[in-house]
């Protein structure tokens, strides 16, 4: 299994437009982050978890020039705003692209792209299988795929699920402030897994630091690779020396061979 971090950035990217602090300036590439997504390549399969306002860029820089299926965690613009883009894959490989995600990303994205649903489709919109998934596994190109739900608050505390995904070995999950024990059971044995970590300081609706890390600590995989970062985390180079081992902020780019 081949995973490449497309993006590892929260939802305003760094830098932030406008911001002059030290991250935002920094001359570090792996303080740069586009909005979060994995490109995931297993057995003939290629995957992609999230599909960002960064996506054409994304694809463009790591030359990827085949995705089978995209896998959704939830309806966030910052995770679903590349969707258009697909059509590039529609017209190289002719053929739609299978997308799977819970049955409310899937009617949140009719409302966001309403024209990818019309009886009468414009020619060259993107074409997109939609498959609905809930908590059960489900199999693509004869790979297990297990979803696991986490909780993403809102304002007031309004819980609302994202989905992470365990392939294998490997677990992906971002945008969560919660996650129950049974979920998090499922995570339990994969070598490598991937956690949001916005930032150290306590935040609504998504894990800090010391949180991710205490689920880290819970799950003992071999490595631990935060994402969906912002630029109030610090400087890479900075934190990366603070953090337990095992674990380590990952970057725009970074592949990891399984």
């Amino acid at each position: 299994m081949k995973i490449i971090f497309l993006g590892t950035g929260s939802s305003l990217g760094v830098p932030v437009i406008g911001c002059g602090c030290s991250v935002c300036k920094s001359q570090d590439p792996k303080d740069n982050r586009l909005r979060s997504s994995v490109f995931i390549e297993t057995g003939n399969i290629c995957i992609l978890i999230d599909i960002s306002p960064d996506f054409r860029y994304q694809i463009i820089r790591e030359n990827i020039s085949r995705i089978d299926a995209l896998l959704l965690t939830h309806e966030h613009r910052d995770h679903i705003g590349g969707m258009d883009d697909i059509r590039a894959f529609n017209f190289i490989q002719k053929s739609a692209i299978d997308c799977y995600s819970s049955a409310r990303v899937i009617k949140s994205i009719e409302s966001s792209y309403e024209y990818m649903f019309v009886q009468e489709k414009y020619p060259g919109i993107p074409e997109i299988n939609f498959k609905e998934i809930n908590i059960e596994p489900f199999s693509l190109a004869g790979q297990i795929i297990i979803p696991i739900i986490g909780r993403h608050f809102g304002e007031g505390h309004n819980q609302l699920p994202v989905t992470g995904f365990r392939i294998e070995d490997f677990t992906y999950l971002t945008d969560i402030k919660d996650i129950s024990n049974d979920e998090l059971q499922k995570a339990k044995g994969s070598k490598i897994i991937v956690l949001n970590a916005l930032r150290k300081e306590k935040h609504y609706s998504h894990l800090n630091l010391d949180e991710a890390i205490g689920i880290v600590n819970e799950i003992k995989p071999e490595q631990a690779y935060l994402t969906h970062i912002s630029h109030v985390m610090g400087l890479h180079s900075k934190i990366n020396k603070e953090l337990p081992e095992k674990v380590s902020l990952a970057w725009d780019r970074l592949t990891i061979e399984m």
